[in-house]
């Protein structure tokens, strides 16, 4: 009874100790675990993409030293007369694996109302972004590879959270000028191209009713 109560005690703890975790390391709060994801992509990008190592023996490799490490650090204890190591730790729990798929599910659901909200809801200058967007993105893959694209990724986001962080008034002041400007543009468009169009077509459609 006591175990269960504590083991639903110390469950909803879990994912804010995760995220927690996350926000620590790319907030570069957690130095130490900062430093070795940048390291990992970093060695990982230049095995793959420019010394052109396959992926399947990059990840051979790893699980060959992760087990050599493993085998000798076990032998070793025994040796000093230690108890084997603990690796109860590594263990994925039912939990954790059932919150990351509804986290994937949450992901996926949230762009699909983002498509329809844009398409649907929204302006016609929000969806011309919106494309522009994507049309950018699209140059961006011919021109990088994925590993790349991933490998920016991450060091933008081991970058720009801590500059976000440390220059957050200067950004939020750039941010609110530069929709104060397109606010500007898109009312200018509207007025003299949208309407003007709207206009025309009012009229034909009234000479053709005459």
């Amino acid at each position: 009874m006591d175990a269960s109560a504590t083991e639903q005690s110390s469950s909803p703890t879990a994912p804010a100790i995760s995220s927690d975790v996350w926000r620590d390391i790319f907030l570069w709060r957690r130095k130490n675990l900062s430093l070795s994801v940048l390291l990992t992509s970093t060695v990982i990008w230049v095995l793959l993409e420019v010394y052109h190592f396959n992926f399947v023996t990059v990840v051979s490799w790893v699980a060959m030293a992760i087990t050599t490490l493993l085998f000798l650090w076990g032998n070793i204890r025994k040796l000093l007369g230690k108890a084997p190591p603990n690796m109860s730790g590594l263990e994925i729990s039912e939990q954790s694996a059932l919150e990351v798929a509804n986290a994937c599910r949450g992901i996926v659901e949230e762009v699909e109302k983002w498509m329809f909200h844009v398409s649907v809801d929204r302006g016609w200058f929000v969806f011309v972004q919106v494309v522009a967007g994507l049309l950018l993105l699209s140059y961006v893959g011919t021109v990088f590879s994925l590993l790349t694209l991933l490998y920016i990724g991450v060091m933008m986001g081991m970058t720009v959270p801590l500059s976000y962080k440390k220059y957050e008034d200067k950004i939020k002041s750039g941010g609110e000028c530069l929709k104060v400007k397109s606010r500007r543009f898109y009312d200018m468009i509207d007025d003299k191209v949208i309407k003007n169009m709207k206009n025309k077509i009012v009229k034909e459609k009234e000479k053709k009713i005459q």
